[in-house]
């Protein structure tokens, strides 16, 4: 089966190549460093002890401040959480209510600049390792930082300097991100090993699918990176600032449950209206027959490959929270294989409604005619951030069984 699930990431490659917008201007060299990288990456943190055993210490920090969140949701709600039952309790409060703590703690080292720091060192040591574009190995490194929409609106003095074919780039680069505080959310519902496992890996096939799909020359007097004086600016006070994010963090918690809510309840309407025509015609089994092709490429027998594919196809139409909250009981009796290709691949917003989010966004920020190109491209969004996912399951899977 690993046999299969090495073939699996060369198709996937091969699949990419024939979409490719231009494929001359395919960098291989570039693609073969970061396949390595990536290679070396899944390696080093799921087979090699020391990787192990930095994924297991930034695990317990993670449940050390998922522990800290859940004192203040007892003190609100009067030990409504029991810290025993972690994944067995409420979803709402085991999993989303910590977001109110964790996202404000996240903004603070923003504030405080070391999220800009962290963003500056590594987006520099990518651009020297993979040799890509300055402000694309930044924002790789932002998207996962400050989540999608914040790190497109961070860099609208960059995006409105570059030509759409770059724009493009981003918007595609966009489809795979999630942010650390929604890491603390995603580790009380799924292996927390594979959760980290994901987000180096996503960052290196964000490159690797953009640049097949959507290679773009960039010339050395256009890989500049836009700076900002900020000098002058004045700080909003803290007290304002925390209060903003505590809000924000409110915001986001009922955004999440609500569009959960309406994707599942819709989801059991079309069930319900399928089942009239064939009492096993489903949403899961349509998408299903769909994905099986891709599931089977990862080394999953038959059932489990249908499993897999059901899942894919719905985190697609709906999101991440809605295949977790739906497997969150049963992973731990999956083997260990499915396990790994399953929450890799599910880590991270690649999804529909986080492709009309992106576009809005951009629209806030480019110029009617920049805005026009990128608005056609939502299927090639939607194909980066499933090859994003694709790739970064695949990778993973080679080194568990």
């Amino acid at each position: 089966m690993i046999f299969i699930n090495i073939f699996g990431v060369i198709v996937f490659i091969g699949i990419l190549f024939l979409f490719s917008k231009n494929r001359k201007n395919i960098q291989w060299g570039s693609i073969v460093i970061c396949l390595a990288v990536n290679f070396f990456l899944a390696w080093f943190m799921l087979k090699f002890s020391i990787g192990r055993e930095i994924l297991l210490l930034i695990t317990d920090c993670l449940k050390w401040l998922l522990d800290k969140a859940y004192i203040g949701i007892n003190f609100a709600f009067d030990d409504f959480v029991d810290l025993s039952k972690l994944g067995k309790g409420n979803w709402f409060f085991i999993a989303l209510m910590p977001l109110l703590f964790i996202v404000p703690l996240f903004d603070i080292l923003n504030y405080i600049g070391v999220m800009p720091l962290i963003i500056k060192v590594f987006g520099e040591l990518l651009r020297i390792i993979l040799r890509r574009p300055k402000f694309e190995s930044f924002f790789s490194i932002e998207m996962m930082v400050l989540g999608n929409n914040d790190a497109i609106i961070v860099s609208r003095f960059q995006l409105s300097k570059m030509k759409p074919e770059r724009i493009l780039t981003i918007a595609m680069m966009s489809m795979s991100c999630i942010t650390p505080a929604m890491v603390g959310a995603y580790v009380t519902m799924m292996p927390s090993i594979y959760i980290l496992t994901a987000i180096p890996i996503n960052i290196i096939n964000s490159i690797i699918v953009t640049s097949i799909l959507n290679p773009v020359i960039v010339p050395r007097n256009e890989d500049t990176v836009v700076k900002i004086a900020e000098r002058g600016e004045k700080k909003e006070p803290f007290f304002s600032f925390l209060c903003d994010s505590v809000l924000s963090a409110g915001k986001l918690v009922l955004i999440i449950c609500a569009i959960v809510i309406a994707f599942i309840s819709l989801t059991a309407i079309i069930n319900s209206l399928l089942g009239l025509i064939n009492s096993n015609l489903s949403l899961e089994n349509i998408l299903g027959v769909i994905m099986f092709p891709f599931a089977w490429l990862m080394g999953l027998d038959a059932p489990t490959a249908f499993n897999f594919a059901q899942n894919i196809g719905l985190k697609l139409v709906t999101n991440e929270f809605v295949v977790m909250g739906k497997v969150t009981r049963d992973i731990i009796f999956y083997p260990p294989h499915y396990q790994a290709v399953l929450t890799v691949f599910v880590t991270s917003f690649a999804n529909l409604g986080t492709a009309g989010m992106i576009l809005a966004c951009m629209k806030g920020i480019l110029n009617k005619e920049q805005n026009e190109i990128i608005s056609k491209q939502l299927g090639y969004m939607m194909l980066a951030g499933l090859f994003v996912s694709l790739l970064s399951a695949a990778t993973a899977g080679i080194f568990v069984w």
